[in-house]
């Protein structure tokens, strides 16, 4: 299949390149960037020197139609503009910006500012929320995947088990998520310049940060029921990956054994989620650094029986997992190909 990326010179944009060059299934046709059009590729993305000799071009709608799949690595608020236009040529599309992951057209306003409700409820429908351990009968055959975003993808894969079988108990789940400088995009801000960031622990949007609606959003359609959460992300001295690390106060005693069946049934056929639950070794729960360059999900959990408390964890690469692989093992799914086409990597040790 042709594929086409919509902003590829972003981080993001440069995992996907990384990633569909190496697919086997797939023939990168086009990479568009306003600019670095005319520049070649591996000049932005230094790691691609070698395996490729495409040059960005114009982000043009001509362009894209061109191609059998699009990926929009956009920023939030451009997605909009482009998936109505590439439905309606009924080319596939995976958007890995926040524009089609709620269902609620009122939702948009609450969590992402805009000044009215989605102009597409229909699309919202009919977009299929890109998390294939959750959504896989959804997927195949899919023109619209809404991709999740990071650290809402680390969140609700240490909490899903617990949302589908009834372990989440009446209050809100507390979720710290710890994230690398990577996820403030190519461009952040000054925060996320070296010298700021070096040495760093900060908590930032504290509370209402919008990956919490999506988090709510799928445990709610898990458990059956609403769900809130209590949700603080945290920049921290690393360049990728997440921890997330979530509280939950269960109503009844809870045992190892019951949670272990629960991880076992939700990921026991995934090709991509481990169970880090282990008394020996050097990773003993999960750990972002065993987990860099993959599209791995680490999960794992403790039991607190003075308090009824399960604390759930999970470590993934925010610009794999998070982001680029994360939309090319939906799409995997969505088009046909092995869900692990183009993304079996074992991680590097040491690193």
């Amino acid at each position: 299949m042709r594929a086409c990326i919509i902003g590829a010179s972003g981080f993001t944009g440069g995992e996907l390149l990384r990633i569909l060059l190496q697919h086997g299934g797939v023939e990168v046709t086009c990479a568009t960037s306003r600019k670095f059009k005319g520049e070649y590729i591996y000049r932005v993305h230094p790691n691609l020197r070698g395996f490729t000799n495409l040059k960005f071009v114009e982000p043009s709608l001509d362009a894209a139609l061109k191609a059998d799949v699009v990926f929009l690595a956009l920023p939030h608020g451009e997605s909009v503009k482009w998936v109505p236009q590439l439905y309606e040529h009924g080319l596939m599309t995976v958007d890995l910006a926040a524009d089609f992951r709620l269902k609620d057209p009122n939702a948009y306003v609450e969590w992402y500012r805009w000044p009215q409700p989605h102009p597409y409820p229909d699309l919202l429908k009919r977009a299929v929320y890109g998390l294939p351990e959750l959504h896989r009968d959804e997927l195949p055959g899919a023109k619209l995947i809404a991709s999740p975003g990071c650290t809402a993808t680390a969140s609700i894969m240490a909490l899903a088990p617990l949302a589908k079988y009834g372990l989440l108990g009446p209050l809100p789940p507390v979720v710290d998520v710890k994230m690398g400088s990577s996820g403030a995009g190519a461009e952040g801000s000054v925060l996320d310049m070296h010298s700021h960031r070096t040495y760093v622990i900060r908590p930032y949007e504290p509370v209402h940060h919008r990956h919490a609606a999506e988090v709510e959003q799928e445990l709610s359609r898990l458990a059956g029921r609403e769900v809130k959460v209590a949700y603080t992300p945290h920049a921290v001295d690393v360049v990728r990956g997440i921890l997330s690390t979530a509280h939950v106060f269960a109503e009844r005693e809870v045992d190892e054994p019951t949670l272990w069946k629960a991880y076992r049934a939700m990921y026991g056929d995934s090709k991509f989620v481990r169970i880090m639950k282990d008394r020996l070794g050097l990773a003993r729960y999960p750990n972002i650094k065993y987990v860099l360059g993959t599209n791995i999900v680490d999960v794992g959990f403790e039991v607190d029986s003075r308090l009824r408390r399960i604390v759930a964890f999970s470590a993934i690469d925010n610009l794999v997992r998070g982001a680029a692989g994360q939309a090319v093992q939906a799409f995997n799914v969505a088009a046909g190909f092995p869900e692990d086409q183009g993304l079996r990597y074992i991680p590097p040790h040491p690193i």
